[in-house]
């Protein structure tokens, strides 16, 4: 009678510099802890760079790898063909731009590797075409600056997404789900279930679940009409509404959504929309090449003058100052280490 084969799963970590290291430590850790409840090495992996050397992680602290880009290129041909491959990024993570990292990405997906991503890595995935037409997940910061870089793609403000053998995440514990979900693919519910015990972990989340917390934890609002007044205002932020618009649609005139947002934000419905278009306009500055005026369309200023003006009247900077800055950080942290 033949014994049924040992599943197994080779992976390569691909660190990009200043990665965060809760995503990559909260995936390396699940498959450890399967492969405990296994009692055999089911999955093993190994840590990459472009160059072979030591890659640093946004909190300074530096990873020893086992490949470089080169090693894993002649490796798609041979025996240590991985299975999975993961970019592993964080901060900064639109600056990385390297051709030969992109063609190795493509190369080894052409071939049917799995490939995917955690955190912000889907930046370097969509910057190899590999996202296009495809259902993608980042982290919701980077998700305004993502959106307009790569339109093409369909990214989402979800834990992960699996799409045609392309699998991201948005960082954080959500690499902890995504690899539950890998695990359940490979091995079924009770291992599944095992692993989770052993983490702690009272649930697996869906993919679906949100990143965020909800408006009335995260802005300490009770006031239902309030909190849906708010979320129709993020969801038109490139063309923002009237107050009449919103009214009529909250069902409430503009003299008690201008008292309701009194009593609860502290500010005018105008200002407080004025703040949350602002606040994407900083993400799109910081994390996107846009044209200072594509930036105010972007976020629904008729000129860039205007925005200038709102922007600075915030933040105490223009929108010029802010990416300057930003320049400088990415310049001085470029071969050091960022805390």
């Amino acid at each position: 009678m033949s014994k049924t084969p040992i599943k197994t799963r080779s992976l390569v970590f691909f660190l990009v510099p200043h990665f965060t290291m809760l995503p990559f430590s909260a995936a390396v850790e699940t498959l450890r802890i399967a492969n405990r409840m296994l009692g055999y090495p089911a999955y093993t992996w190994r840590l990459a760079s472009t160059d072979g050397q030591k890659v640093y992680s946004s909190s300074g602290i530096g990873l020893e790898v086992n490949t470089s880009l080169a090693d894993e290129r002649r490796n798609l041909g041979g025996e240590n063909r991985p299975n999975m491959v993961l970019v592993c990024s964080g901060i900064y993570v639109e600056e990385f731009l390297n051709k030969s990292v992109n063609a190795w990405l493509r190369e080894t997906y052409n071939r049917g590797v799995a490939v995917g991503s955690l955190c912000t890595g889907a930046h370097v995935l969509a910057q190899a075409g590999l996202l296009n037409g495809k259902r993608c997940a980042i982290h919701w910061e980077n998700l305004p600056g993502f959106a307009e870089n790569f339109p093409q793609a369909e990214v989402y403000a979800d834990l992960y997404e699996v799409d045609s053998n392309l699998y991201t995440c948005a960082g954080g514990t959500a690499s902890l789900d995504m690899m539950l979900n890998l695990i359940g693919q490979d091995f079924g519910e009770n291992l599944v279930n095992r692993v989770c015990e052993q983490q702690l972990t009272d649930r697996v989340r869906s993919p679906h679940d949100r990143q965020r917390l909800p408006l009335r934890a995260r802005l300490g609002v009770q006031n239902a009409k309030v909190l849906s007044i708010i979320e129709l205002m993020e969801s038109n932020l490139a063309e923002p509404l009237s107050l009449l618009e919103i009214a009529d649609d909250a069902g409430l005139s503009r003299r008690q959504i201008e008292r309701l947002f009194r009593q609860e934000m502290g500010r005018s419905p105008a200002r407080y929309y004025l703040e949350i278009r602002l606040d994407r306009a900083r993400h799109l500055l910081v994390q996107s090449s846009m044209p200072v005026v594509e930036v105010a369309v972007a976020c629904g200023f008729v000129s860039a003058s205007h925005f200038s003006k709102c922007y600075r009247e915030l933040y105490n900077r223009s929108p010029q100052q802010e990416r300057a800055e930003r320049k400088l950080t990415l310049s001085s942290n470029r071969s050091g280490v960022v805390v």
